[in-house]
């Protein structure tokens, strides 16, 4: 091994693969669950203002994550696997150009989404069923979020391209250090504090666009100073550079889209069988939810840098390896929020309402899905391996199986039974086949990970 190569790329290529992981995986997964915490905090001032504001943040909620999703996981995982396969492989040169180009390409794309939810908005969340002041509550909050959603962008690519280097706690420090600044400002600008006058729901919104601020400024300065082995520092714009980071990344959004459209479409149904109240149960229980896919998040974008630069470097059983150890600790750790969240479901319900009918539905939700949540966490961490691996055609197909049985089955239930109970319980079927899916394609010999060692170029 060339004593060039960084240490923390030389510990992803060389170091015992259980250990690696859990140390990788740890602050990952601490940042995550502060990341989602600050959201669930978020709901809970929000229900401050009653369930028509509840029932509004549930319609924005889903473009919301189909943001951080993209940004995080799907575009930021073609980012972190590209940087990583080119430290692997030895070239520094290249991961500092990768740096570059995955900026660019975050804000395109953030500016892109400003101006095509801001049109589309209104129509948008009316088609999902929004109405009068649920529909006026989701527009205050969806419009001071998306005109600088461009920020959620930038700060995590840039939380990306660390990643890639095998540095999980940097992004760590900077997410948990954010919800010091989030937390307080959330309920000043929500409520009203001294000179600070009471925004309603769009205080909440420009709060999180001071969190995202913030972290843009940390990261940017940490990458562009040269601490990072991926270093952001000008240079010539180049076509296969691009490539390298959307050959995975575009192909990954879709997996966004498939599950943000799936919880859409399914607030949609909801509404449309059960009304307002409904809506705003499922909307609370579905927030659990977000919490295993950070979960699985925390495990899995290690598993993009560790599979990224083992492959880089010619080694697919180590990259076989690794993934199988970290689709087994997504599932065990989603599996056991779950198990709790059936149990005592009014331990998360109670914190956001009273109402008895938004608690039935969140109730018969919790008890219905939540056992299935370890076959979700494993599927969303074995995703992320795939990106490294840039193996992504069964975890889509795995993502369109569970958007097809969940809302096209869902509906034909609805449709012909009325039965929420029935709905639920096929959507937890949809999400253990999607687990199940993925995992048989990553356990299979020779698929994601075939033997064949690559040229190990040099800049």
């Amino acid at each position: 091994m060339d004593d060039r190569i960084d240490p923390r790329v030389r510990r992803m290529l060389e170091a015992p693969v259980v250990p690696t992981v859990l140390a990788m995986a740890w602050p990952n997964v601490l940042m995550m669950v502060v990341q989602s915490g600050t959201g669930f905090v978020e709901a809970w001032f929000l229900s401050r203002l009653g369930t028509q504001a509840l029932a509004g943040s549930a319609l924005v909620l889903p473009l919301i994550m189909l943001m951080q999703n993209m940004s995080q996981g799907a575009m930021g995982g073609g980012v972190s696997s590209a940087i990583a396969r080119a430290l692997g492989a030895g070239r520094r040169n290249e991961a500092d150009s990768l740096a570059l180009h995955a900026v660019l390409i975050a804000v395109a794309l953030g500016l892109g989404f400003t101006l095509l939810v801001l049109l589309a908005g209104p129509r948008l969340y009316a088609f999902l069923g929004g109405r009068d002041r649920s529909l006026a509550a989701a527009l205050a909050y969806s419009n001071v979020v998306f005109a600088g959603i461009v920020l959620m962008w930038t700060m995590n690519t840039l939380a990306s391209v660390v990643r890639g280097t095998g540095n999980m706690l940097g992004p760590g420090a900077v997410v948990c250090g954010g919800a010091l600044l989030l937390v307080p400002l959330s309920p000043c600008l929500i409520f009203g504090i001294g000179p600070l006058p009471a925004l309603g729901i769009a205080g909440a919104g420009a709060a999180l666009l001071a969190y995202y601020g913030a972290g843009t400024l940390v990261l940017g300065w940490y990458v562009a100073s040269g601490r990072s082995s991926a270093r952001l520092r000008r240079g010539a714009l180049r076509r296969e550079r691009f490539r390298s980071i959307l050959g995975v990344g575009a192909l990954a959004t879709v997996n966004s889209l498939q599950t943000n459209a799936m919880l859409a479409l399914s607030t949609a149904l909801v509404d449309a069988y059960a009304g307002t109240s409904a809506v705003a149960g499922y909307g609370i229980a579905a927030r659990l939810e977000y919490l295993v896919a950070p979960l699985a998040f925390g495990i899995g974008a290690p598993l993009v840098a560790l599979v990224g630069a083992n492959r880089g470097a010619g080694q697919p059983e180590r990259a076989r390896r690794i993934t199988a150890a970290g689709g087994a600790l997504a599932f065990a750790c989603a599996g056991a929020v779950g198990a709790a969240a059936a149990c005592w479901p009014m331990a998360w319900l109670g914190l956001f309402s009273s109402e008895a009918a938004v608690l039935r539905t969140g109730t018969n939700y919790l008890g219905t899905v939540a056992p299935f949540y370890g076959f979700f966490g494993m599927g969303w961490a074995l995703y992320f391996a795939s990106q490294g691996a840039r193996r992504l055609k069964w975890p889509l197909l795995a993502g369109f199986a569970r958007l097809a049985l969940s809302v096209g089955g869902g509906w034909a239930v609805l449709h012909f039974t009325g039965s929420l109970a029935l709905f639920f319980a096929t959507a937890a079927a949809a999400m253990a086949l999607y687990g199940l899916v993925i995992a048989a394609a990553a356990s299979s010999r020779g698929g994601w990970f075939p033997i064949a060692a690559p040229a190990h170029g040099r800049d």
